[in-house]
Order: structure tokens, then C-alpha cells, then sequence
């Protein structure tokens, strides 16, 4: 098994590191750090969460958090404000230049994958089809074993 999981890491670290020195490429703006784009990522798809929660969705530090926050918040990238019922927390959102970032960045992605996609066999095609649920469920034991 530790051979497969070995195939399976380099496989995917493989995929995404090609996907985003190509994207990077073709996209305005400067790169952002991982870390960056993975709190843009949670805040997209939970707008108005805090720092706190945040930070145990990434399994980070809320301090290491704040600081992306901040980063983001200058950047003009993410909109922190006041928590109506803790005026201490602050709610996140991503800011209109982000969705559009994170939309041309998705399209880009996509594009890439579709278009090396259609270049296999209908063979190949159907083999990862296949295996998506099972990656899928990959993806969730690995995050309830966080």
C-alpha cells in the first residue's frame, strides 16, 4: 500500500504543479501563495466566516490566518467586517477581484485538463471516470482523519 499511496501522491502533486505553473502564466495580476489561495477558496465557498473557523478548516493557527487576512485585505482581495453579534470577530468575504481571479483561474484550469483530456482514448477517459468516486471518497476519509 505504501507503494500505491507514493504512486498516487506523485500523481496528483504532478498534475497540480504542472496545472499551476501554466495557469500562473496566463493570468493578470502576481501569484499567490498556496496558503492564500486555499483561505480565498474557504471564504468563496463560506462567505461571512471567521477568522477562527477559518482556521480550523485549513488546520492552521488563527494567528497564521489573521496574517493571510490581512495580506488578502491589502491586496484588495478578501473583505473582512465586524461580526454583528461580536464586534471583536470579523465576518471574511472575497471581494468582486476575486471571484473574478478565482472565475478565470477555475476556466483556465479546466480548459487545460479538458483539453489533455480529450487527447486519451475513450479507454482512458472512462478508467479515470471511474476511479473519481473512489478518489472522492479518498478525499473524505483523509479529512475526517484530520
Amino acid at each position: 500500500m505504501t507503494e500505491l499511496a507514493d504512486r498516487l501522491l506523485g500523481t496528483v502533486q504532478g498534475i497540480r504543479r504542472v496545472l499551476r505553473r501554466r495557469v500562473r502564466v496566463g493570468l493578470p495580476g502576481p501569484p499567490l501563495p498556496g496558503a492564500q489561495v486555499e483561505l480565498l477558496r474557504v471564504v468563496a465557498d463560506h462567505p461571512g466566516i471567521g477568522v477562527a473557523a477559518a482556521a480550523r478548516e485549513l488546520h492552521l493557527a488563527n494567528n497564521s490566518v489573521s496574517t493571510l487576512v490581512n495580506q488578502l485585505a491589502d491586496a484588495g482581495l478578501l473583505h473582512r467586517e465586524a461580526d454583528p453579534a461580536d464586534r471583536r470577530a470579523a465576518r471574511l468575504t472575497v471581494t468582486a477581484a476575486a471571484a473574478d481571479r478565482m472565475a478565470a483561474w477555475r476556466r483556465a484550469r479546466t480548459g487545460l485538463v479538458a483539453d489533455a483530456l480529450a487527447t486519451l482514448s475513450e479507454e482512458d477517459t472512462a478508467t479515470i471516470e471511474q476511479a473519481l468516486p473512489v478518489l472522492e471518497k479518498l478525499t473524505a476519509l483523509l479529512k475526517e482523519q484530520a
